[in-house]
């Protein structure tokens, strides 16, 4: 999310827009243009800093606001024009990744006080546009606050569609390639993400029991033992390649040829359209944002959480290099329509109707 906001204030800085963040802290460069005003205090843990920034971001936003407000989510209490909404919290989607009964009660006093905030902040500002980053999320809205649904609107995040591109990071691919010890021949999956129980990683594991020639690279962090133990359960072991959490992760799309993701839940899953953008096949599940993207059978397949649907497609786009490169192609045509400079376009346009409207 962070990386998606970072790209909106310096596209429209660029555009000769006036730009202003109120946040606990800034990584834009000192270049760029953008004025910032930091809010002092704890941004965690979440039980605290989010209670304070509900009260001092609100009095830096009736302090330094101009023109046009837009608020990341349930965060400020004052009137502000837009919010972003990148998750609904009524839809209750936690998956703790520790097991412990201290983290899991902690898991459900943010859920109660994240759900309680955003329906006090929703309220207070029940005049503002909600801009949902998917239309999925924005049907999740209309459903939990149906007085706000003439508010609602949808512009989908960017996707950087130059760094994600067909071609590029080839030597880093095939140098990460190596240092996984993927044999030369072997076909490769890639799977990007943590929270690995809600995002199907048991299920994409499963699938190479009965996927030969396929091996499975996870770029993310999460219970790998657990992960682990289960491949060896499957004698798969030596197939599944954990690369921890990865920076440069065009890399990982760059050394793969199809991409999984049988997630549970998503709000946009900005993976997928990074990877659709790379030109690689999809397997995914119909969630949010994904449903938007592919088109089953022209650009990727729509699956369940099911190990063997995925095994069925990946043993298919192993005997069809063709069809392996057709749905890449369409995958990252799709992808195009979701470039940054869209959607930086269709934020300035929101902000000249919102502007337009109070006049």
């Amino acid at each position: 999310m962070e990386r998606q906001l970072a790209k909106l204030a310096l596209g429209l800085r660029e555009r000769g827009h006036h730009v202003t963040v109120i946040a606990h802290e800034c990584e834009l460069p000192a270049s760029a243009g953008v004025s910032f005003h930091r809010v002092r205090g704890p941004s965690r843990p979440f039980l605290l800093g989010y209670p304070w920034f509900l009260v001092f971001g609100s009095l830096a936003v009736r302090r330094w606001r101009r023109g046009v407000v837009q608020a990341t989510g349930a965060i400020v209490l004052g009137r502000v024009d837009v919010i972003a909404v990148h998750y609904c919290h009524q839809v209750g989607v936690v998956t703790p990744s520790r097991a412990t009964r201290l983290f899991r009660a902690h898991v459900r006093a943010m859920g109660l006080l994240s759900r309680v905030g955003e329906r006090v902040c929703f309220y207070l500002n029940r005049r503002a546009r909600f801009l949902c980053v998917s239309e999925g999320v924005a049907d999740e809205i209309r459903e939990h606050y149906p007085q706000l649904a003439g508010q609602v609107v949808t512009i989908h995040n960017g996707v950087d569609t130059d760094t994600f591109a067909p071609g590029r990071h080839v030597e880093q691919a095939r140098a990460m390639r190596e240092r996984a010890g993927i044999a030369d021949g072997r076909l490769v999956a890639a799977f990007v993400g943590s929270e690995w129980q809600r995002k199907g990683l048991a299920a994409a594991i499963e699938a190479l029991a009965s996927a030969p020639g396929w091996d499975l690279v996870v770029a993310g962090a999460g219970d790998q033992a657990h992960y682990q133990q289960l491949a060896d359960s499957l004698g798969v072991g030596a197939s599944v390649h954990w690369l921890g959490v990865v920076r440069e992760v065009q890399t990982v799309y760059a050394m793969a040829d199809v991409f999984v993701l049988p997630s549970s839940y998503e709000t946009f899953s900005l993976v997928t359209f990074e990877a659709a953008a790379s030109g690689l096949a999809i397997i995914a599940c119909p969630v949010n944002g994904v449903r938007e993207l592919i088109q089953d059978g022209q650009n990727g397949y729509l699956i369940g959480q099911d190990s063997g649907e995925i095994a069925r497609h990946l043993c298919q786009l192993a005997g069809d290099p063709a069809l392996r490169a057709r749905l890449g192609a369409g995958a990252r045509e799709a992808a195009l329509e979701f470039s940054w400079e869209r959607m930086i376009s269709k934020h300035e346009q929101l902000y000249e109707t919102v502007l337009e409207r109070g006049a």
